[in-house]
């Protein structure tokens, strides 16, 4: 296969950050809060980049969907050696109910737009671990699925896929267009070396809205209440198994 492939690059609350729910429980706090690509996102990257390394496709096309600081994210990508980008613009209450629906019609109708012959995303964010934008991108489009991946290699006009499943490895191959999600042992993603990153500013990032896609956001659900997990109470030592029957009393399990 020799052709275009998308990647999404979604902008998250970095890993290594604390996550604090609002005052009101209306959702998590956003504001001043360092934001990073979504790991799986990168790994994503990489694969892309490793098969125009390798010569079997032409060009690497990072998109991601949100507001203006979406362009940080999509100049990584570039700077991890994608060839362009794309953002299309979310903002407000938009942004706020974007989920995987919203995304999958964007990168569905951008693949069609931009004749993709491969799209390969992370598996799932870590801000909502939903797992679900693969799945319904490749409905939408009627392509075959490749979920999951920890090996990808391109053969011809198919895709070898090996999945991570609960019993193991399965190994599968798909016709091509596709899409392909990236498992966490698909690759190790690079660093963006600082002449790279001086080159990503000179490659080109195309703006465009949802409409102009002729993508409907209404979202067909509704956060009612954001909570933080429950604290957990302290454990207790016990000596001996006589001890621990004594607790297990007291607290009326037995």
């Amino acid at each position: 296969m020799s052709g275009r492939v998308l990647v999404g690059v979604k902008r998250v609350i970095d890993y290594a950050v604390k996550i604090r729910v609002k005052p009101d429980n209306s959702g998590i706090v956003t504001d001043g809060v360092k934001h990073s690509m979504n790991p799986f996102c990168e790994i994503a990257i990489e694969e892309a980049v490793k098969l125009k390394e390798k010569k079997l496709i032409k060009e690497v096309v990072a998109v991601s969907c949100g507001p203006q600081q979406s362009q940080e994210t999509i100049r990584t990508a570039l700077a991890m050696g994608a060839d362009r980008g794309i953002h299309v613009e979310v903002t407000g209450k938009d942004y706020e109910a974007l989920g995987p629906l919203q995304v999958s019609k964007i990168m569905a109708a951008l693949a069609k737009k931009e004749d993709a012959q491969l799209i390969i995303l992370g598996k799932q964010a870590i801000d909502d671990d939903c797992n679900q934008t693969g799945q319904m991108t490749a409905a939408l489009l009627d392509w075959p699925q490749g979920t999951f991946a920890s090996e990808v290699a391109l053969e011809g006009d198919k895709v070898k896929v090996v999945r991570e499943i609960d019993g193991g490895l399965e190994t599968i191959k798909i016709n091509t267009p596709a899409v392909v999600t990236a498992d966490l042992r698909l690759n190790t993603p690079r660093y963006a070396t600082l002449p790279n990153i001086m080159k990503a500013k000179k490659k080109k990032i195309a703006n465009m809205k949802p409409a102009d896609l002729g993508v409907d956001l209404t979202s067909r659900l509704e956060v009612l209440r954001v909570d933080e997990p429950p604290q957990r109470q302290a454990g207790v030592k016990v000596e001996t198994v006589e001890d621990l029957v004594g607790k297990l009393k007291e607290a009326g399990t037995i």
